[in-house]
């Protein structure tokens, strides 16, 4: 278990004497202590203390520990703190009463205080067991949508985002753009200077794609190989080919040599797809047309964008 110095204790009992006698037993035990003598206390010292373990006293005036343990369970964060119950109720329908309310354990009074010790120490143990767990979950579901040469959104979060926002486009009427971006003579690029020098250009061209966003619902993501995709809701077509465009520059700033390509360095082709999508479609009609205005920016020479409406997205008749 971590430093006990660090652990926060709220201790909940409308007894004075009590809460001193727990007081001292868990100082000893170098626990912070946070006191309250009511209820209603407890939920205001709770919102502001948020403290590891809360140890409640199961009967009290006007909001009994049980009441107390289930809106403390209704406050943000509420979930995860272990609540242990104290009381000198020791019938069946009283322990019922306070694991129904949300405790996560139960001691009876008079307290057995080495009985006590052990039950915080394995409560706040489970539940900072249960924090890593759930920490490596998250990043693990992180790492899963992450490319990991370029750390864009993959292929896989880029498909889960662009069909969110195409449902969320279709419902409220709202635009979506799609600007799709390829390296220009990428195989010539890797053929020339070898797959290492490829991995390094890749990198600096997502980085820079990277911080060309600023709203937190757009997303860039590496779509394949040399390919990158951006999903930006709520963009017309003129924001889009204004991103496409400063795709183009930013790219060309990078100065990256190419030695076999016609402009001497790495440059980028882009196509723009908009629409307001319809919920009765699927969103590759979105993306076929930013694959559309791609292939026809790559045939009008490379370096630059070219941009589609579609319109042919319609009310199936």
């Amino acid at each position: 278990m971590s430093d006990k110095r660090n652990i926060r204790l709220l201790v909940v009992d409308d007894e004075r004497f009590m809460r001193m006698q727990v007081r001292q037993v868990l100082l000893r035990e170098g626990y912070d202590i946070i006191e309250a003598e009511s209820g209603q206390q407890a939920i205001e010292q709770f919102d502001l203390q948020r403290p590891d373990l809360v140890l409640m006293d199961g009967l009290m005036p006007d909001m009994d520990g049980f009441e107390c343990c289930k809106r403390l369970r209704e406050r943000p964060g509420g979930e995860r703190v272990p609540i242990l119950m104290i009381t000198g109720l020791d019938d069946r329908a009283s322990i019922d009463q306070a694991f129904a309310a949300g405790a996560e354990d139960f001691v009876t009074k008079p307290v057995h205080w080495d009985v006590l010790r052990h039950r915080i120490r394995r409560a706040i143990e489970r539940a900072q067991l249960l924090d890593r767990l759930e920490l490596a979950n998250r990043e693990l579901g992180r790492l899963a949508g992450i490319d990991q040469l370029t750390q864009l959104a993959n292929r896989r979060s880029f498909d889960q985002v662009l069909a969110r926002e195409w449902r969320r486009g279709g419902r409220n009427g709202l635009t979506l753009s799609l600007v799709l971006i390829d390296l220009d003579y990428f195989k010539r690029y890797n053929d020339s200077l070898g797959h290492l020098e490829g991995d390094g250009c890749l990198q600096r061209v997502a980085a820079a794609l990277a911080g060309m966003l600023r709203r937190p619902a757009d997303l860039v993501a590496r779509f394949g190989g040399e390919e990158f995709a951006i999903i930006l809701p709520e963009t017309d077509s003129d924001g889009a080919q204004r991103i496409a465009a400063q795709v183009v520059e930013a790219i060309q700033a990078l100065a990256i040599p190419h030695p076999d390509a016609p402009l001497g360095r790495v440059s980028v082709s882009v196509g723009c797809g908009t629409t307001i999508p319809n919920p009765r479609l699927a969103p590759s009609r979105l993306f076929a047309a930013a694959d559309e205005a791609l292939y026809e920016a790559k045939h009008a020479g490379r370096n630059g964008f070219r941009a589609s409406e579609v319109r042919q997205i319609a009310e199936p008749g």
